[in-house]
């Protein structure tokens, strides 16, 4: 009885030392502010981008967040979102070290902070039952102000760039010049009554380029590019000049960034077809030919690239042309691809070719080895048709490079000359040389980025419109529109905002399946190729057993020969059916199985090894006391 009151008395006095170890530990380590990340990717922690951005604040920026809190017209879903907007805004306050201000307002009907979020341009939000909510924020430096009118869980993954680039935005005393040159209405187009055209609304990635940029435009036939352009983004120079292209080599070695976007098959751009006299339309073309072939590159205009590792769909909706990036077809060394996550590139065609002497070329983008060029002619065609004939090239293609080093002129003999003067009679103007004078060599080493697709920055391919709660809500299918923003971020000279990654968990594609699906693929391509050479080599034998007995005909009986030959087809075309079944088959069983033991680690083991560990402790336990009640 006095051995059990004992070990009482010390379970006790343990329970007590333990509770008060702990409090002190806690109290000692939020002294401290100590805290450790230990999510893959530390989605809790801010980026390194973030931080510099902070550090360089000269006056304190403010934040102003808008939740209207203890409102049942608020979503369950959205006040746990709302939860984590403020957590990662108590981290911009402790990461600026007073430098960010955060103040939180509780937007109510008829209050004062509903009136507050109008004049920040917070847009309430409206419910399914017609009760109005505001969930977003404002940030404010000096006289300067942006706002994130709606936050949204469908942004989360963009949330802590969405929130920088307001802070940046706001402090920056003058947005960087960006010349954009593009033969789309990419900023949108105005209604024109002389033109048969339609009025267009600018493009979702034309509107966020206005947002933190002063964007200029500049015409297809420019003669040079303005010295305050910083940064010069070219989308598809449809019928581009020679003229402009030495306006644009001049900009390079003037020190200015390029950025490009060229296609073989511009979907999106349906161009009348002058060959078709019923007035059909065909995909435009692009490039720079001039410049490319200076740089040692070209984009071949006839073919598209096909890839059957990273395509889009799957069995009759097999889409190959339309390729799925994962980042394992991404350049994660780069500082802009690295927090792109995935991208979807429609009708792509690729780079090809050696850099010129003195440039170094680094891909960005680029198709797995299971990939090859197919003619224009079967770019859209989907299901079994489009990998007839499949023959991977066993390379990966670059879609997107990076050219670096010192640039020479593509025009050696000077600025070139007019194609076609508006007078013939009319004398030519002199240039005078010494105000522009022609630059053969970069002062300095320079960077250009070339893509050879220009549909993945349309809104087709780069976003979703959704309608929430009455209000218009972007929201990115992909890493499309990210690519291009860091791209010109990156450029214009804004280092931390452009190496920010995404805080939410990415899409982790499995590519071990993938992989799986990828030799049964080939091995399904192989059995189609085979096939179809049998078919060939009878029809061959077929019509030469034919030529050998004239006067037979093709309604006349078939010989024994003939028969024969028919009937091994189709012993080989049955023998071949059973073998596609038993692939697909394969490859079934292995997802499937593979899926299950997936789903066993990650759902059965935790509460296993949770399970053995109890066990363990309670058989420990149990020998403790054993071995405290035996006799001394």
């Amino acid at each position: 009885m006095k051995r059990t009151r004992e070990t009482l008395w010390y379970s006790a006095g343990g329970l007590i030392a333990l509770f008060v170890i702990l409090v002190a530990a806690n109290f000692i380590v939020s002294a401290f502010n100590a805290r450790v990340d230990l999510t893959q990717g530390h989605v809790y922690t801010l980026s390194p981008g973030t931080k510099a951005i902070l550090s360089k604040l000269e006056a304190p920026v403010r934040i102003r967040f808008y939740y209207t809190q203890g409102s049942n017209a608020v979503p369950v879903a959205l006040k746990t979102f709302a939860q984590r907007v403020e957590d990662i805004l108590n981290e911009y306050r402790s990461a600026s070290k007073g430098k960010v201000i955060i103040e939180r307002f509780n937007p109510e009907p008829d209050s004062d902070a509903e009136e507050s979020a109008q004049l920040d341009n917070v847009e309430g939000q409206q419910t399914d039952t017609g009760e109005k909510f505001y969930l977003g924020l404002s940030a404010s430096f000096l006289d300067q102000k942006a706002a994130i009118p709606v936050l949204s869980p469908d942004r989360e993954r963009l949330l802590e760039y969405d929130i920088t680039r307001a802070i940046a935005q706001v402090s920056a005393t003058k947005k960087p010049v960006v010349g954009l040159m593009s033969a789309l209405p990419v900023l949108g187009r105005p209604l024109n009554p002389m033109s048969k055209q339609q009025p267009t609304e600018p493009w979702v990635f034309g509107s966020e380029l206005k947002r933190n940029f002063d964007v200029r435009k500049v015409e297809l036939d420019a003669k040079k590019i303005d010295d305050d352009i910083k940064v010069l983004l070219v989308i598809h120079p449809r019928n581009i000049t020679e003229e402009t292209e030495y306006a644009i080599d001049q900009f390079i070695l003037r020190g200015g960034k390029l950025i490009a976007f060229v296609d073989p098959y511009a979907y999106f751009d349906q161009q009348p077809d002058l060959q078709n006299p019923f007035g059909g339309a065909q995909a435009g073309q692009s490039t720079l030919y001039t410049l490319f072939k200076a740089w040692g590159i070209d984009v071949p205009l006839n073919q598209v690239i096909a890839d059957l590792t990273y395509p889009s769909g799957a069995g009759p909706r097999l889409l190959p042309t339309l390729l799925s990036l994962p980042p394992e077809a991404l350049n994660q060394d780069d500082v802009v691809m690295s927090q792109v996550g995935t991208m979807l590139v429609p009708f792509s065609g690729v780079f090809k070719g050696k850099p010129a002497e003195g440039l170094k070329e680094t891909a960005l983008a680029h198709t797995s080895k299971n990939s090859m060029l197919v003619d224009l002619i079967i770019a859209t065609l989907s299901g079994e048709p489009s990998t007839r004939g499949f023959q991977p090239s066993g390379e990966e293609n670059p879609i997107a490079i990076r050219l670096a080093g010192k640039f020479k002129t593509a025009f050696p003999n000077g600025k070139p000359a007019p194609m076609m003067p508006r007078d013939p009679k009319a004398e030519t103007p002199k240039t005078d040389e010494k105000a522009v004078p022609h630059l053969r060599e970069a002062a300095a080493e320079n960077q250009v980025v070339l893509v050879a697709d220009v549909d993945l920055l349309t809104d087709g391919a780069a976003v979703e419109v959704q309608d929430m709660f009455g209000q218009k809500l972007v929201v990115p299918r992909n890493g499309n529109l990210s690519f291009a923003q860091g791209l010109v971020e990156q450029f214009s000279g804004d280092q931390n905002l452009m190496s920010l990654r995404s805080r939410a968990s990415f899409t982790r594609p499995l590519t071990v399946i993938q992989r799986m699906e990828s030799r049964a693929q080939q091995q399904y391509l192989g059995k189609i190729k085979e096939l179809e050479d049998s078919v060939n080599q009878t029809q061959e034998k077929l019509q030469a057993l034919q030529k050998g007995k004239p006067g037979v005909g093709t309604s006349a009986i078939l010989t024994a020969e003939q028969q024969s030959e028919i009937d091994n087809f189709r012993k080989k075309a049955a023998e071949s059916r059973v073998q596609l079944k038993e692939v697909r088959k394969n490859l079934r069983v292995e997802s499937e199985r593979l899926q299950f033991w997936t789903k066993v680690v990650n759902i059965g083991l935790v509460p296993l090894l949770v399970a053995l560990a109890g066990l363990a402790l309670a058989f420990a336990k149990r020998r403790r006391i054993a071995a405290a009640q035996r006799p001394a």
